[in-house]
């Protein structure tokens, strides 16, 4: 049986109704389903054979051919690396981002962990107690090398690439302090990593949708001159089936989940309007089965700026209630982008302003020459 999922106009919650609350360092989320499953409806025997509880059906499991095949199960694992992220990191001064590569071709992943283990012996041994996320990445060649996330107790020491580099000596490294506007480290990391560039995607053959390319303009906090195109998850074509997506050290802590009214939520988060929202409906293939679910994301690093701008005089929330995609925004969406509008303009006449000052300059040299 599929499953389809389909983008719907945003659900209201009523301050009643029991929703789950996820606890991630500086970020919640929300979720409220209309319809409720309180027992399991399959129970898995073995890698080959499933139980459906409801009739005693014993049905062979479908095995997937690559891992791009299972999308959903795709989003949920790079969900919890995101979940995970932000519920390590508190303080983006106290992680490092560091990128391990071979050398070598290196393509068995069993030895490239136990190098990965040794690595992290010598570093403790070196710097102490220190705690990691680790993603294991394939490029298109087959080669692999890793993406680390290292998370000290208290702020990060200095640490020269060149010193990273005899540790792990296996080949070269790339050692990252991460930007301080990063205000989403969970899904900034997660996209750095699943998101391929589109001439690379091209290069290998992967398969994308229109909707999949994304456009970049900043990049670690700073402005590009030319805007960059990735496709999004297009790397999670090139993982083998069952290969597991990250792994973490024994001192990662899970989010806190816990279930509360919608009010109750609220008053425990802080915060108004959430950062994100959307609501979707599930169907089954055969139309029995439908379920409406709502999430709201809260990050709490916004809260200042989502005051400033409730309180400011400028906005009218009875006058400015807009839609978009089916989804109805929140308060700051109308005040921000007339701030974007006023900060382009303010961009425009500095190039124009100077644009004049360089003509000027080209015209008395042309009368000076004539005289």
């Amino acid at each position: 049986m599929s499953m389809k999922i389909q983008r719907i106009r945003k659900k209201i919650i009523n301050d009643e109704a029991i929703v789950s609350v996820k606890e991630m360092g500086n970020t919640y989320e929300i979720c409220w389903c209309e319809h409720k499953n309180n027992k399991a409806p399959i129970q898995k025997i073995d890698k080959d054979y499933y139980l459906i509880t409801a009739t005693g059906e014993v049905k062979q499991c479908k095995h997937i051919k690559n891992r791009y095949q299972s999308k959903a199960q795709l989003s949920q694992s790079f969900k919890r690396l995101r979940e995970l992220i932000n519920t390590n990191v508190t303080n983006i001064n106290n992680c490092r981002w560091l990128t391990l590569t071979y050398r070598e071709y290196m393509t068995d992943t069993k030895q490239a962990y136990l190098d990965f283990d040794k690595f992290m012996k010598r570093l403790r041994y070196r710097y102490g107690n220190i705690e990691y996320i680790n993603v294991c990445e394939p490029q298109g060649n087959g080669r692999w090398h890793f993406h680390c996330l290292i998370i000290f107790p208290t702020k990060a020491p200095y640490i020269p690439n060149d010193e990273i580099t005899e540790i792990w000596r296996h080949g070269f490294t790339k050692t990252q302090k991460l930007s301080g506007q990063i205000d989403n480290l969970g899904a900034y990391l997660s996209a750095h990593i699943s998101d391929v560039k589109l001439g690379e995607a091209e290069t290998l053959g992967l398969k994308y949708e229109l909707e999949d390319i994304k456009k970049v303009d900043k990049m670690d906090g700073k402005k590009l001159r030319q805007p960059k195109y990735f496709i999004k998850g297009a790397r999670l074509d090139l993982y083998p089936p069952g290969f597991n997506l990250y792994r973490t050290s024994k001192g990662i802590k899970k989010p806190n989940k816990e279930y509360m009214s919608y009010k109750e939520a609220k008053e425990k988060i802080g915060m108004d309007q959430p950062t994100y929202s959307k609501s979707v409906q599930i169907t089954d293939s055969n139309g029995q089965f439908s379920n409406k679910i709502t999430y709201e994301h809260y990050n709490t690093r916004r809260r200042k700026k989502h005051k400033k701008i409730q309180n400011t005089s400028k906005y009218d929330a009875t006058k400015n209630k807009k839609y978009h995609n089916g989804d109805k925004v929140s308060k700051n969406t109308f005040f921000l982008s007339h701030k974007r509008i006023i900060t382009q303009i303010k961009q425009i006449s500095s190039k124009i302003y100077r644009l004049c000052v360089k003509i000027g300059k080209c015209l008395k040299l042309l009368y000076k020459k004539r005289e």
